[in-house]
């Protein structure tokens, strides 16, 4: 998630932990902890842009990665606070376990997923959360700002930090039902419309957990499908759109294809423009609130240089003449007619 919701809950996990004996030493400690596993961004400045996307959330957001870095930590911290005898060696290696873990955790629960069994490329993605949730993040910061002007021994400090804990984590069992009522829905509008499917991806969509979007996997394409809670008429799919991913088929034992692959989890479509290959990342959801809504909106052109294949990701910042092309995408757009549509359809039809 994002590096705001990071900062809170690994601020709050460490205080829990180490917060009567160091005071609010642990909330800054635990906040900085908690950000710790997205410096895989780094990577970016010693690989191309592709295979840091599928490097980021990999080994830093792994099962492993925790046990390590609070190791290191946790020895560091022994020395500079030398001082500090009431608190042992395994006090500073648990309060850092638990706030660096807890960060993959969360972002497991997230669209993008993580490898969290690193190095198996497998990433767990439940997609129960949007990568902001306001709902989740300003009252659990708002309890950890209320935790930090409470006497480090005061009992208020810790029901303050207690609530926020219990509230988010309360938060993210509720997104998981709504997840499930959700699916309910768009399954048993499929089976109405004598739909055969073979797979049914349904996400949270932007900064909500009411409106949910589902991507449905058929034989030889996909169909999409909004639900939103407040919703009582049945789900209304898009047009198929076709996978054709027999178009990558060429360039399949390529590693960059693979990566891309990868990225995707498996989820893309192919087309064709202007006899250029479009790779076009399903991960991402629709651009659109209604039947008439897209999947296109994450893509990489492959070009085929001579057998050696390059790739243009058409919404990265990949050069001057990209980022302008972006920023004028940006500035066209209407935000209040898209606001507007999208409110529309999260009050439900």
């Amino acid at each position: 998630m994002d590096s705001l919701t990071q900062i809170v809950l690994g601020a709050s996990v460490a205080e829990a932990t180490l917060g009567k004996k160091i005071g609010n030493k642990a909330i800054i400690l635990g906040a900085i902890a908690g950000t710790i596993p997205d410096l895989d961004i780094v990577t970016r400045f010693f690989v191309d842009d592709l295979t840091a996307s599928v490097m980021h959330r990999g080994f830093s957001h792994s099962l492993i990665f925790p046990f390590v870095a609070a190791l290191i930590l946790a020895w560091i911290l022994k020395k500079i606070y030398s001082s500090y005898t009431h608190v042992s060696f395994y006090d500073w290696f648990k309060m850092f376990f638990l706030a660096i873990i807890t960060h993959p955790l969360l972002d497991a629960q997230t669209t993008w997923g993580t490898q969290l069994f690193w190095p198996f490329e497998w990433r767990v993605a439940v997609e129960n959360i949007f990568i902001i949730d306001p709902i989740y993040t300003l009252p659990f910061l708002t309890f950890l700002i209320l935790t930090a002007f409470q006497d480090k021994l005061s009992k208020k400090r810790r029901l303050f930090n207690s609530l926020g804990l219990i509230i988010s984590s309360a938060y993210l069992l509720v997104t998981l039902s709504f997840k499930g009522v959700a699916h309910y829905n768009i399954a048993k509008g499929l089976e109405e419309n004598n739909i055969e499917y073979k797979d049914i991806n349904t996400r949270a969509t932007y900064f909500n957990s009411i409106l949910w979007s589902s991507q449905i996997e058929l034989e030889d394409s996909y169909i999409f499908t909004y639900y939103s809670l407040f919703d009582k008429s049945k789900p209304i799919f898009t047009k198929k759109f076709p996978k054709n991913h027999n178009m990558l088929q060429p360039f399949i034992d390529e590693k960059k294809i693979q990566q891309l692959i990868i990225l995707s989890n498996g989820h893309y479509l192919m087309t064709n423009e202007n006899d250029e290959l479009i790779f076009w990342n399903l991960k991402l959801g629709l651009k659109g609130f209604d039947e008439n809504a897209s999947p296109y909106i994450w893509s990489y052109v492959i070009k085929n240089n001579n057998g050696e294949i390059f790739f243009d990701e058409k919404n990265e910042k990949m050069d001057a003449l990209k980022i302008q092309e972006r920023r004028s995408f940006r500035n066209n757009r209407n935000y209040s007619k898209e606001f507007s549509a999208f409110y529309e359809r999260l009050k439900g039809i």
